[in-house]
């Protein structure tokens, strides 16, 4: 029997995000291995919203293929044919680091390829910060969204590159309008506990960010209810916390609690998530498998925001 807790609503892509996204000229978007039907029609649909310019990276007959049976002219657009997974990879990451693409997107390849390849030095994609996946999630109904960071990439990311997510994050929230974002760090409770040591590294966190990061509110650690939940935050008396009830994104302390938390927003609340990889010179949209089509566009309307390129 299914569980009564999972939603029966489905993601939906909010319509002012890609509005904003419109804002902008479209970005080139590297596809890496596009040869197949979900990343194909993913830049089909974002092609046909304004929101991205392919450039198909993979095998040639195979991309053309899967463009016909959309019904798809894509005569006008680069196709850099390509043999198997890393070749594709290298290849796509390669156009982002010459300059000739203005995105990364992974095709139908595995997510360790891909990743391999964008980090690799060859790539020139390195910009001297950490890589730092984010996670933009909203509501079926619309509102605000929740940044998450970092629940795809980084398994147990050290101070170092916590601090990076908390201005990755700063940085996406300042693109999308927000001027001074608020930014939990996840633990189990409000205090900083020895025996809870993300506590401590939470507390470490927002420490340093008030010193390091101007413009923006940063908190922590504080347990889940107390980010999420206006009562929570009044039940327990930290009304004074700037943050607590009202955060714009959660900083978490390893990938098992930012995957929890983001798959629990989608498969429970219906919830988008949008996904980015920040820090290399170019974002990278880490598409998976599993994404619906609302989370696709999604996802390419936050590049071309990130991007940021003029009309």
């Amino acid at each position: 029997m299914t569980t009564p807790f999972l939603s029966a609503r489905e993601a939906v892509a909010p319509a002012d995000l890609i509005a904003k996204a419109q804002e902008f000229a479209a970005p080139r978007v590297a596809i890496a291995r596009a040869g197949a039907p979900l990343p194909m029609e993913a830049a089909k649909q974002a092609t046909e919203a304004g929101l991205m310019i392919p450039v198909f990276v993979g095998e040639a007959d195979m991309i053309r293929a899967e463009a016909d049976k959309l019904g798809w002219d894509i005569s006008a657009y680069a196709l850099h044919d390509t043999t198997g997974e890393e070749e594709a990879g290298k290849t796509a990451a390669g156009l982002c680091g010459a300059g000739e693409a203005d995105a990364l997107m992974k095709g139908q390849l595995h997510t360790d390829v891909f990743m391999k390849t964008a980090v690799s030095r060859d790539a020139g994609l390195r910009t001297g910060n950490r890589f730092v996946h984010i996670f933009h999630i909203t509501h079926p109904d619309g509102g605000r969204p929740l940044l998450v960071s970092d629940a795809a990439l980084n398994v147990s990311p050290d101070l170092t590159t916590r601090q990076s997510a908390i201005l990755e994050v700063k940085k996406l929230l300042n693109a999308l309008g927000n001027t001074r974002p608020k930014i939990a760090i996840l633990s189990a409770t409000e205090s900083a506990i020895p025996s809870v040591p993300s506590s401590m590294e939470a507390k470490e966190l927002a420490d340093w960010a008030a010193g390091n990061v101007p413009n923006a509110d940063v908190s922590g650690p504080l347990a889940l209810d107390l980010i999420l939940s206006p009562k929570s935050v009044a039940t327990k008396g930290l009304t004074d916390d700037p943050v607590a009830g009202r955060a714009d994104a959660i900083i978490v302390p390893d990938i098992v609690s930012g995957n929890a938390i983001f798959k629990s927003l989608v498969y429970l609340a219906g919830g988008c998530a949008a996904g980015l990889v920040t820090g290399a010179k170019v974002p990278i949209l880490l598409t998976s498998r599993a994404d619906p089509p609302a989370a696709r566009i999604a996802s390419a309307a936050l590049a071309a925001i990130s991007c940021g390129l003029p009309k």
